[in-house]
């Protein structure tokens, strides 16, 4: 098994007007991004969510069983509502087709993690919040995994994918944005799996070389 698959070629890296267009994008985002967890966090303080602010009060087993269910609930919630960013059609055109005017390896940078619509960063989000009701769960945990969030959505456009399974690394993620309808999912690919859009990056790697030893 390969450990990486390096998505760029010599001639597929981002260029330096590519990343300026996607850094301006992203910080005019920015400060809108800022208002969910400021209105989460408004829900949690009034006590109208099922987050709870110490680990003693439910204990350190519950505490982890809850992380589990609040991220397998995260990333059903994300990877449908990324789909229908795609099959909604006002949705993509007015919000989702911000993000893929990025829609080739050159094109893709960390600074492309960000660089969306303001209310389609929002909306993506949201199953975050809509969780708070549903799962017990540790308030800085909360906090903590928003912040992942940034981070892991600069990882997933950063063309170099760890083929750590099942992890929704780069490689899948760049699919997505040349083929617009696989890979949806956001921190693994088990939710592809299940719904029949997941396609493997190592596989189209494979199929690539063969074709280009048929055309030879």
């Amino acid at each position: 098994m390969k450990p990486f698959l390096i998505c760029f070629a010599s001639d597929a890296i981002p260029t330096i007007k590519a990343m300026r267009l996607q850094m301006f994008v992203a910080m005019k985002a920015m400060p809108w991004y800022t208002l969910l967890p400021t209105v989460s966090e408004s829900m949690i303080e009034r006590g109208w969510t099922k987050c709870f602010a110490s680990i003693g009060e439910f204990g350190w087993i519950l505490y982890f069983v809850y992380i589990a269910i609040y991220l397998v609930f995260v990333e059903f919630g994300i990877y449908w509502m990324h789909r229908e960013l795609h099959d909604i059609k006002p949705l993509y055109k007015y919000l989702h087709a911000t993000h893929h005017i990025y829609n080739k390896q050159n094109t893709l940078s960390p600074f492309a993690g960000l660089a969306f619509h303001p209310v389609d960063g929002i909306l993506q989000a949201v199953p975050h919040v809509i969780a708070l009701f549903i799962v017990p769960i540790h308030f800085t945990t909360h906090i903590g995994l928003l912040f992942m969030e940034a981070i892991w959505t600069a990882n997933i456009h950063d063309c170099i994918h760890g083929n750590i399974w099942p992890v929704m690394g780069a490689g899948y993620h760049t699919i997505h944005h040349t083929t617009y309808k696989h890979n949806y999912g956001h921190y693994t690919i088990w939710m592809d799996w299940m719904f029949g859009s997941l396609k493997d990056p190592l596989l189209e790697e494979d199929d690539n070389k063969d074709s280009s030893k048929k055309a030879e």
